[in-house]
């Protein structure tokens, strides 16, 4: 039978286009609650998009543990070689409006919710290995400077240009973003990195630094400039429509997964901070170890329930895994759950596509708020008592803690000449793809010919510092781009 059409109250509608009011043609009754129903809902069906990472694509899947590494962590959902675990996936660029084209020059996230028996595990990554600030109080200028000017409200090639280049800790991610890398030719195509540098543990308590990797099987592709240009015009939703459809037709995308370690005395040892988002751990020295396969197999059936309300945050974690003391995730734990707070409200968590699976979440005193629906907890007391019956789970605790000290005190990371030394490495590793280097060089050249004089100078500065020949190539086709008087 087909459903009856009825107001958000269940009352049944028999016409769903009429309103009261007196007459033929006179004014509308304001005891016309069915109109005012719909109007009131419709007033407030949009919520605040994503300050960053506002564009974004998602599908579910399935994590497989295909090799052992229990011998470095001791998560339940990683105990078993062939166990399966059901996820949830979110890409998305980083600087753009919810509008903006899939096929911009910027960074993609790479976010992936694990729905595991010990509670949600969120790996919130990048396309890239590193990023552009290693300072966390940077966050929201660099964000700033990559969005709309506050008095013209146009993208800016000064701001763009002129915050990177006074800060060369950048130099390593701008590289990556205007190589072809920059410009992903579909979501299925790209890898994603944690970045940032994390604590696994074993059941015995030892404890390594790690960073992920999820390399693509279906290889990477990339977009020239212009090609990604010619899509955002004749297509923005391009990687969007690219993905559903692939899932669509059961030719589903999957990553490799891959894990790096470290003790702790290599990285006292290392020639840059483990805690340095702006650097790579190199292959040779860290070699990378197989452990998982992610296979994305199922579209959303609602975009805005499944999409546009996920929520990640670093914060969410498992037993055996935790955050190092790499300032930027340090500061990402709280800014992101403070976001779904914001966005989606206190109990952003009971939303389906967010909710832990079923049986793994008991906390009483944690009640109330806005859009509470899960029940409440009903008649439990809403505290703990010492005489509860209630089981609490440990785990080993860490070996050789790392220890701490010291006085409270400010800090910035002040830029070295290391700045330079895995930027001008990426530079020597293009010269082995065919024109990589020339597209790295005409992708800078073309936007920053519209900065100001003086901004140009400080990106010819800034890739100086990485190549002279690469400097020298902006700076031909920037003059040829825009000529000086």
């Amino acid at each position: 039978m087909a459903p009856t059409f009825t107001n958000s109250n269940g009352n049944p509608i028999p016409e769903p286009f009429a309103t009261q009011r007196i007459g033929k043609h006179g004014p509308l009754l304001i005891q016309d609650f069915n109109l005012y129903d719909s109007l009131s809902h419709f007033d407030r069906e949009r919520i605040p998009e994503r300050v960053v990472h506002a564009k974004g694509s998602g599908a579910f899947g399935v994590f497989e543990v295909t090799d052992d590494i229990t011998d470095i962590v001791g998560s339940a959902f990683l105990d078993t070689v062939g166990k399966k675990t059901r996820t949830f996936t979110r890409f998305s660029t980083v600087g753009g409006e919810s509008g903006s084209a899939d096929t911009a020059r910027d960074p993609r996230g790479f976010s992936t919710k694990f729905y595991t028996e010990e509670g949600n595990l969120d790996f919130v990554y990048n396309n890239t290995p590193v990023f552009f600030i290693r300072d966390p109080s940077k966050f929201p200028h660099f964000i700033h400077t990559q969005k709309r000017n506050p008095e013209t409200h146009l993208k800016d090639p000064n701001m763009f240009w002129d915050y990177l280049t006074s800060n060369p800790e950048s130099v390593h991610q701008v590289c990556i973003l205007f190589s072809d890398r920059g410009t992903p030719a579909s979501y299925r195509e790209m890898n994603g990195y944690s970045g940032h540098t994390y604590k696994w543990q074993n059941k015995k308590g030892e404890w390594l630094y790690v960073q992920v990797h999820m390399i693509s099987d279906q290889g990477i592709k990339t977009l020239t400039n212009e090609e990604a240009g010619q899509l955002a015009g004749s297509n923005p939703d391009y990687a969007q429509e690219d993905l559903f459809k692939n899932i669509a037709s059961g030719n589903y995308p999957s990553w490799t997964l891959y894990v790096q370690t470290m003790n702790e005395q290599q990285a006292k040892d290392a020639p840059f901070s483990v805690f340095d988002l702006t650097k790579v751990w190199p292959h040779k020295d860290y070699p990378l170890r197989r452990f998982g396969k992610l296979t994305l197999n199922e579209n959303p059936k609602n975009y805005f329930a499944e999409v546009e309300q996920a929520a990640f945050s670093p914060a969410h974690t498992v037993p055996y895994m935790e955050p190092s003391a790499d300032p930027v995730l340090q500061s990402r734990l709280f800014s992101y759950t403070d976001t779904q707070r914001y966005r989606l409200g206190p109990n952003y968590y009971q939303i389906p596509v967010n909710c832990p699976v079923t049986g793994t979440v008991f906390n009483p005193h944690v009640r109330d708020g806005a859009m509470c629906v899960n029940g409440n907890l009903g008649s439990t007391p809403n505290y703990l008592a010492s005489d509860e019956p209630i089981n609490f789970k440990s785990h080993s605790l860490q070996e050789d803690q790392e220890v701490w000290e010291g006085a409270a005190c400010p800090f910035h990371w002040k830029a070295t000449d290391a700045e330079w030394t895995q930027a001008t490495a990426l530079w020597k590793t293009l010269a082995r793809y065919p024109n990589q280097q020339e597209h790295l060089a005409h992708n800078v050249a073309v936007h920053v010919a519209g900065a100001d004089h003086r901004i140009q100078d400080k990106v010819f500065e800034y890739f100086y510092k990485v190549s002279p020949e690469l400097s020298s190539w902006i700076k031909k086709e920037v003059l040829e781009l825009s000529p000086r008087k």
